[in-house]
């Protein structure tokens, strides 16, 4: 008697896929159900064992966690070009200026755009930074079908436009809401962190409220981190501590911390980072133009490394460009210095922007690998190509070669997203020409 087949939502024949290993596995099947991943095993197997109301072809194609930007800014996807070449501190120079100019409209755009560029590159999941009229990007967001987490540009202090500053009063409501409007609403789809900006911009009463009540909500806290000189010169001026070494000192660390860039970094702080289970969000592309990270010696204590684009003001949203990048300034920093050119392995590269990216939004547990009972968030690549096969080592490959052209499908929490490089949550061609539309009307 033949044993009837279980039914599921998604089966996805015959693809290659990256293990949790990250070593490819040949001639697989994959079958989701209800967003999640129910089985994985050979083709022939599967498909004696499960029949689904839809099938996908993943011959010539590799299956593999989607990426996960860890620092991204939604409100400056409309200043691409715009800040390549200027002289610092282009953040209280262009950047904050601009946000404070920021309406509905022009953000419900920019997450737009920021969404169909994280679709089309193969990012699944990202973590805002912080900015403003974070509502309507998460109606957006929602739309796109994207894991992300949103959060608003917190500031009380500093040489900022006054429309920027806000009490902490004021800052811990707005979050508030955000939170109890957003956070895991969607199937969870969507988290609600609450944001510093920056210690230079944040008191530290807002500090330790902004810390207090994410902890009570058990949410996390985003903040840009020793990022820039003047930074780490000011809480020493001020604090006679380094930036870690203060917010340590007001009681406020754990391990709900997002650090993003944690590039100058002295051997105490390195060793607060992995005390507090602290997760660091490095920036490749962006840190290029003001320091390299310590990250080896970062990986040595076990800190939590992911990988983010800081948006596309600082060049894209390309998570497969940040590896490329990332791994020849490690090499030149680091590995030359130690005669060790493997000092950041192909492996290591891929766990960051996926393992490493889903620890640091407080994910994963249930994404970031391709393993049975883990959401499905995955993404297909197309890997007959010249510039891709035939390869010695497809794991190699990924990280020298694919670029942001080769994700053919992109599947969020079960469902697809994207069909053959097309996107079937927005409309590309409508949001290009409001796009196109802005820009036209802003240089006119």
């Amino acid at each position: 008697m033949s044993i009837p087949k279980q039914t599921c939502d998604l089966i996805i024949q015959n693809c290659s896929i990256l293990t949790k290993e990250y070593t490819i596995l040949e001639n697989q099947s994959i079958a989701i159900c209800k967003g999640k991943i129910v089985a994985i095993e050979d083709a022939f197997t599967l498909a004696n064992t499960y029949t689904a109301s839809s099938i996908r072809d993943g011959a010539h194609k590799l299956y593999m966690p989607g990426l996960v930007d860890a620092h991204m800014h939604t409100n400056q996807q409309l200043l691409r070009g715009r800040i390549m070449d200027e002289l610092p501190m282009i953040w209280t120079r262009i950047m904050l200026p601009y946000e404070s100019s920021l309406t509905s409209d022009t953000v419900e755009l920019s997450a737009q755009l920021a969404a169909l560029e994280m679709i089309k590159s193969g990012t699944t999941a990202f973590a805002d930074a912080g900015g403003s009229f974070m509502d309507t990007a998460a109606t957006v967001y929602l739309q796109s079908g994207l894991r992300g987490v949103l959060t608003y540009s917190t500031i009380d202090q500093g040489n900022v436009p006054d429309t920027m500053k806000t009490s902490t009063k004021e800052a811990t409501r707005r979050t508030k809401a955000l939170y109890d409007a957003y956070h895991l609403k969607n199937d969870g789809l969507l988290q609600v962190f609450f944001s510093l900006r920056s210690i230079l911009s944040c008191s530290p009463e807002l500090i330790q409220e902004t810390f207090g009540i994410a902890s009570e909500l058990d949410t996390g806290v985003h903040a840009h981190m020793n990022e820039y000189g003047n930074e780490v010169n000011y809480c020493l001026e001020h604090f006679k501590m380094r930036p870690l070494e203060y917010l340590e000192s007001l009681g406020v660390l754990g391990p709900h911390f997002l650090s993003a860039h944690s590039l100058m970094l002295s051997e105490a702080e390195k060793s607060i980072l992995a005390q507090y289970n602290i997760k660091v969000a490095h920036c490749p592309f962006s840190n290029c133009g003001k320091a390299v990270p310590p990250t080896p010696s970062l990986l040595e204590k076990g800190i939590t490394v992911a990988l983010g684009t800081d948006g596309t003001a600082h060049g894209g949203m390309s998570l497969w460009n940040e590896m490329k990048i990332f791994r020849s300034v490690m090499n030149v920093t680091h590995g030359i210095q130690t005669s060790n050119p493997v000092i950041m392995p192909a492996k290591t590269l891929l766990h960051m922007a996926t393992q490493g990216g889903s620890e640091a939004i407080k994910q994963s547990h249930h994404t970031g690998q391709l393993t049975v009972g883990y959401k499905a968030d995955l993404i297909g690549i197309n890997i007959d190509q010249p510039h891709l096969y035939p390869t010695h080592n497809l794991v190699n490959t990924l990280v020298e070669s694919v670029n942001a052209n080769d994700v053919v499908d992109m599947i969020v929490n079960g469902k697809l997203i994207m069909k053959d490089r097309h996107v079937l949550t927005l409309d590309e061609e409508r949001i290009l020409y409001h796009a196109k539309k802005y820009f036209s009307a802003l240089n006119s």
